[in-house]
């Protein structure tokens, strides 16, 4: 017994109007499961990392933006790290500034009763090691403040500190036991860099 089709033109329009979408239907769902909704999803993706991507590139952009300011400023600061380690004695230069001064004091008029280096030690900073030495002299307030002018005209950083002033008095004149201490600094030595092992 045969198929018999029913006559298309006899058929409501809405259902002839469904039979013509019928194959459209059928490619247009497979293809919107199998190509069209994984490479929405993909595109979506892709958009997400093609911003941060973006954003990324605006942000390393500013950075570059800055690089010769920051560059100018970092030269600044060498240039004062530079100046300001002119005032701190190398390490093999604290004899002779601690000599100097010494000197000054007996040039100040100023009797050296006791003059007594002590171990250096880092600063809070980290950066410097201050080198303290104990002193004790004897002399009169003129003396005391020619001195104390003296070591500020070095040019190296000396601080006097823990001025301690007793009245010692002489046939001749009224003078001081003057007990101080010196502070001298140098600067930590950098760590040389490390050497590649030879090859």
């Amino acid at each position: 017994m045969g198929l018999v089709m029913p006559d298309v033109n006899k058929l409501h329009p809405a259902l002839k109007a469904l039979i013509a979408l019928l194959p459209a239907i059928i490619i247009a769902v497979p293809f919107y499961m199998l190509v069209y909704s994984p490479n929405t999803e993909q595109i979506e993706k892709i958009k997400v990392e093609l911003k941060k991507t973006d954003d990324e590139i605006a942000t390393a952009t500013k950075r570059v933006a800055k690089l010769p300011t920051l560059l100018a400023e970092k030269k600044l600061v060498e240039a004062e790290y530079q100046r300001i380690r002119r005032y701190l004695p190398e390490e093999n230069e604290i004899t002779t500034l601690l000599k100097q001064v010494s000197d000054n004091a007996i040039s100040s008029g100023l009797k050296v009763d006791l003059w007594q280096p002590q171990p250096k030690r880092t600063h809070p900073s980290n950066i410097l090691y201050e080198i303290p030495v104990t002193v004790k002299v004897t002399g009169t307030y003129h003396k005391l403040g020619d001195f104390l002018s003296r070591i500020t005209a070095l040019d190296r950083i000396v601080n006097t500190s823990q001025i301690d002033l007793a009245t010692k008095t002489t046939d001749k004149e009224a003078t001081l036991a003057i007990g101080l201490e010196a502070r001298t600094f140098s600067a930590i030595p950098e760590p040389e860099p490390a050497k590649e092992p030879a090859k």
